[in-house]
């Protein structure tokens, strides 16, 4: 695991909700969106929440146990795609029953989906970047 293993979320431009139990993260700078499989839902809650990543380490899964290597490969992507970033100086918060509950009632492996199909629409700034009689999501023109 990386230093410390624990983790927060990059930046006040990465968003999150999640729908029916699937997370969903916006980057606002980018404009791109990320969704994860239901057990990356679980361990983006988990991680992002302060969870170190070696506590995920052996949890069991409806794919399987979570193995040392899934949970590396999953946050070099976070990492990566700029969505959480390491803490030193963070208190580590515990592993709770309902997560590993969730966890266990998961189906599908670690995985991360990128889409950038709306990122045009993302970055714009509606209130200032559009032309006037149109609105949103007309873009002003380069004059």
């Amino acid at each position: 695991m990386r230093e410390s293993g624990i983790y927060a979320i990059a930046s006040k431009d990465i968003v999150f909700e999640s729908f029916d139990g699937e997370a969903v993260v916006l980057d606002l700078t980018t404009g791109k969106y990320f969704g994860f499989s239901d057990s990356g839902s679980r361990l983006w809650d988990a991680l992002s929440s302060g969870v170190p990543a070696a506590e995920l380490s052996g949890a069991v899964t409806g794919a399987g146990p979570l193995s040392t290597a899934d949970i590396d490969g999953f946050v070099s992507q976070l990492l990566e795609f700029g969505l959480l970033a390491a803490v030193s100086d963070a208190a580590a918060q515990p592993l709770s029953g309902a997560l590993l509950a969730q966890l266990a009632d998961t189906t599908e492996p670690l995985k991360v989906d990128i889409h950038d199909d709306l990122a045009d629409l993302i970055v714009v700034d509606p209130i200032h970047e559009v032309e006037e009689p149109l609105g949103w999501p007309a873009l002003k023109q380069a004059t």
